[in-house]
């Protein structure tokens, strides 16, 4: 595990540059994509950093359309200058801003006049933020997937471990025959999975391939060498589980999650945003008791797909920030980051080391207990097709679908996805 520092400096250099920007208050003009359970943290978080800062700094946050809505906003209204001061943005779009020029760069001096560095990161994390050597935006969490389970059915069919999580998690063989009791004990569906959104599946698959040492994107080409194989080895473990009653069928995100809370399958694979939808529901007594760990081992080792929410500043055109209204925008930054505990309750992980390593985050469940996600993370591949609404997605999509429901088989569709995937470039 990589240890954390923070930068001592960068605390004496920003108290004199937001010293001297505090004479006259700063207006820092927000945009997010942020709804749901983290769009209400979030603005809990801004009014907190409002109220702090009264006088001094003011964000003015508005929020946005999620997915492709929210980025060509963003790239129409920086292209003329007209772009917020600061934006959410995911880790995976990054490649594609740099190229078209949205992004500025967040230099050395900013990340020690925020107090920030990349030893505060994990690598993966840090790595995602990086093209050709320069950092383009502050990773604020990491957001994988991960298991879900109902403790109160597994426990019931024997299937909890002495410290309360599924057995056997550490393989292919073991997962299943988990699977396999629970379907035996009456379950109909053991295992929850959004198989009707290849979009979303894609997120599973990925995991399953970077438990194979698999790159979706190598040099430049699409399943290069063996990772074609790797690919099809995710596939056929996950269209198994289907033609074996295993896993739902033609589900969709929502469905997924009522199967799931309905106590209808005692196991779902899902995102860290939907721990909030658990909690609430679970302390209004519509809930049974239930956990969430790093999703099973199936292949060689551990490995989960994940994209980070970071902050970026945008380049726009013709408007050059002031070096006051920078300085805000970096104590904004720098604020919400080290404050970032709040965060941690929508399920998501900060990326922000020490507010991981805390007490307060140690203590929170089962956040914790899945944070060790972070040392086994694999991010989409640094491409300008890759990322959230990405070309990528779209032609991944179109064959996990029919692939993951047993209506094409799992060769015939990584030949077609390796050949449109190449084509796009």
């Amino acid at each position: 595990m990589r240890k954390f520092f923070g930068v001592a400096t960068g605390a004496i250099i920003a108290a004199a540059v937001f010293g001297s920007a505090a004479q006259a208050q700063e207006t820092v003009t927000w945009w997010d994509f942020l709804s749901g359970g983290d769009g209400v943290r979030m603005k809990q978080l801004i009014s907190d950093f409002n109220a702090e800062h009264e006088g001094k700094i003011a964000i003015d946050a508005t929020t946005l359309e999620w997915g492709t809505p929210f980025y060509s906003k963003v790239r129409t209204s920086v292209a003329i200058g007209e772009g917020p001061d600061i934006m959410t943005y995911h880790a995976s779009r990054i490649p594609l801003a740099v190229s078209q020029d949205l992004l500025q760069e967040i230099t050395p001096e900013d990340w020690q006049t925020m107090g920030l560095s990349e030893a505060d990161y994990a690598a993966s994390t840090w790595d995602a933020v990086t093209v050709d050597g320069k950092q383009y935006a502050v990773p604020f969490d990491t957001h994988p997937i991960i298991l879900y389970y109902n403790k109160d059915t597994l426990e019931a069919a024997g299937l909890l471990t002495e410290d309360g999580k599924p057995k056997g998690l550490d393989s292919r063989e073991g997962f299943e025959s988990t699977l396999k009791a629970l379907k035996e004990s009456g379950t109909e569906f053991p295992l929850a999975s959004t198989t009707a959104d290849g979009t979303f599946m894609f997120r599973t698959i990925y995991s399953l391939m970077a438990q194979q040492d698999g790159e979706l994107m190598t040099d430049g080409e699409f399943l290069a060498g063996d990772n074609a194989e790797k690919l099809e080895n995710a596939l056929s473990v996950l269209q198994g589980w289907t033609n074996d009653g295993l896993q739902t069928t033609y589900t969709d995100y929502p469905a997924t999650v009522a199967l799931f809370t309905s106590g209808e399958s005692p196991m779902m694979i899902n995102g860290v945003w939907e721990v909030p939808t658990m909690i609430d529901l679970n302390e209004q007594g519509k809930l049974f008791e239930w956990g969430a760990v790093e999703l099973p081992v199936i292949f060689d080792h551990a490995g989960t797909y994940a994209d980070s929410h970071t902050f970026a500043i945008p380049a726009n055109a013709g408007n050059e920030m002031t070096a006051e209204k920078k300085a805000a925008v970096l104590e904004v930054i720098s604020w919400l980051t080290k404050h970032s505990l709040v965060w941690a309750t929508a399920g998501h992980i900060p990326a922000y080391g020490p507010v991981t390593q805390s007490a307060e985050y140690q203590q929170m469940e089962p956040n914790a207990t899945y944070s060790s996600v972070t040392e086994n993370m694999i991010f989409d591949p640094k491409s300008t097709l890759a990322g959230v609404a990405g070309p990528i997605y779209d032609v991944m999509s179109t064959y996990f679908v029919p692939t993951l429901n047993g209506e094409m088989e799992p060769a015939e569709a990584v030949e077609e996805i390796k050949y449109e995937l190449n084509d796009l470039q």
